[in-house]
């Protein structure tokens, strides 16, 4: 028992010593992706292919966490092909999650609250009468997702909800009474318009088209419908992916009540520990299984220690200061970690950053301490190879050099080069004092075969290394090359 208890103890200080605010945000964000899942695939037709794979991946998890090699290698097979698979089957309900996520409805009811029992009223005596009349008819009220991209046709009307005008649309002699009238916030958007077939065949079985039509669009979204059969007269209401039948018109005003309900929710008057308290289960799972993720890939209490080749960058080095070649560019830097944190390296990451701005003029010696090193919050330098380095920095002074003028084939045999000349002879240039005897400015090759007369060009220059310009913009220089044509000689 007591070895159990040290056992346990050495453990907890060794979390409690690696435990960092960033694996504290890492869980976190896990936990939040997680319960967004199973709070939405909860209430999806899919909802049980997602547990199955969820099943697979707990799976996975502990043959990896025991080393059961067999097992973690065919299931790395399988979730190879886990992403196109669950691209195929939720490809629907993953359409809804993100149009529902860029609206932010999962975390954040929408504010605008509308009275909802005078349209209750006006929908539940509008329906009433043409179920007495044998009127089909087929409404669809609008929940927080767009429906646009479901529905086809329809003609735009953006009128207020009334008994008179919901009458005169499902009226056989209208144009619009076969199809679908769209009421959001006690306005008519549309009317006339197309839905989606379901393609449930044991559901719709017993009922006619527009049946099959609301609940196409009730198992893409979260809008309810209500149908009125043409044949029996009966009232029906489609949500989610279900079709009921109603008995009374005090039923349908029930179903209203409630679906107003929930879209006018006080979701921003509930309180904080009524918002943590909600969908208690989901939460839970979410926490635990992102404490799971987290101690079966990030924790680990053995560090091991490995070797990267890293670049040097020298930063903000004073402008006109130049270092001598040949200079370091690279060093070995060691740290220590775990395996999965060296898994999640990405090696360009690393690099060793020396701070220039007060560099000196001369030779000078500069320590590689392991807080110059650029690297992950989960791993630690241990060292760097070389620990210190010498260089040689010069400051450049103005000097003038001349131009000197490149070539490259001839003139045509009939032609002579009088005289090639610049203009002006010499700039000045940023350089080191030691070269200022020995330096020259060479212009770019100006081909002579391409010149048949006396012109004028303006070609680049080439800067000998260590040189720079003065200023941002670079001197004009032109080159006049001076062409005559031979003289034939008289024939005797």
């Amino acid at each position: 028992m007591d070895t159990l208890l040290t056992s346990f103890k050495s453990h907890l200080i060794d979390l409690v010593n690696i435990f960092r605010i960033a694996d504290l945000f890492d869980i976190a964000i896990i936990a939040i992706l997680t319960y967004v899942i199973l709070a939405w695939f909860k209430k999806t037709t899919s909802r049980f292919v997602l547990i199955g794979i969820i099943i697979f991946g707990l799976i996975y998890t502990v043959a990896r966490f025991f080393n059961m090699y067999l097992t973690e290698y065919v299931f790395q097979g399988f979730f190879a092909i886990l992403l196109i698979a669950m691209v195929i089957i939720f490809q629907e309900d993953l359409r809804r999650f993100f149009e529902r996520l860029a609206m932010w409805s999962i975390f954040k009811k929408e504010k605008s609250v509308v009275s909802s029992h005078p349209h209750v009223d006006i929908i539940v005596n509008a329906v009433s009468t043409l179920a007495q009349k044998r009127q089909g008819a087929l409404i669809v009220l609008k929940g927080y997702e767009y429906l646009d991209r479901h529905i086809e046709g329809g003609i735009e009307l953006d009128g207020k909800v009334s008994q008179s005008l919901l009458e005169s649309i499902f009226d056989p002699h209208s144009i619009g009474h076969d199809g679908a009238v769209v009421i959001n916030d006690g306005r008519i958007a549309k009317f006339g318009c197309h839905l989606p077939l379901s393609s449930n065949l044991t559901k719709v079985r017993n009922f006619g088209l527009r049946h099959t039509a609301a609940l196409g669009l009730t198992e893409r979204t979260d809008a309810l419908c209500i149908v009125v059969s043409e044949e029996k007269g009966t009232i029906t209401i489609s949500r989610e992916d279900d079709l009921k039948k109603l008995r009374t018109t005090d039923q349908l005003r029930n179903v209203l009540e409630e679906f107003y309900h929930k879209k006018t929710s006080d979701w921003e008057k509930k309180s904080w520990f009524q918002r943590i308290i909600h969908n208690p289960f989901e939460k839970s799972i979410a926490i635990l299984l992102a404490c799971g993720l987290w101690f079966a890939f990030a924790y680990q209490t053995e560090s091991i220690r490995r070797d990267f080749v890293v670049p040097i960058i020298y930063r903000n080095l004073p402008n006109y200061w130049v270092i001598e070649e040949p200079r370091y560019k690279e060093a070995t830097a060691t740290l220590m970690g775990s395996e999965q944190a060296f898994g999640l390296l990405n090696h360009e990451s690393l690099k060793i950053e020396l701070d220039m701005s007060n560099v000196k003029e001369g030779k000078q010696e500069i320590l590689l301490g392991a807080n110059l090193l650029k690297h992950p919050s989960n791993l630690t330098p241990v060292g760097i190879r070389p620990n210190k380095i010498k260089l040689v920095a010069h400051n450049m002074i103005p000097i003038e050099v001349p131009i000197k003028i490149e070539t490259s084939g001839t003139v045509s045999p009939d032609l002579i080069v009088r005289n090639i000349a610049t203009n002006p002879k010499a700039i000045k240039v940023m350089a080191l004092p030691k070269d200022k005897k020995r330096l020259t400015v060479l212009t770019e090759p100006i081909d002579l075969r391409s010149i048949i007369t006396t012109s004028t060009l303006t070609p680049k220059l080439v800067l000998p290394p260590n040189v720079r310009l003065i200023g941002d913009k670079p001197p004009e220089v032109r080159v006049t090359i001076e062409i005559e044509k031979k003289q034939m000689e008289k024939k005797r």
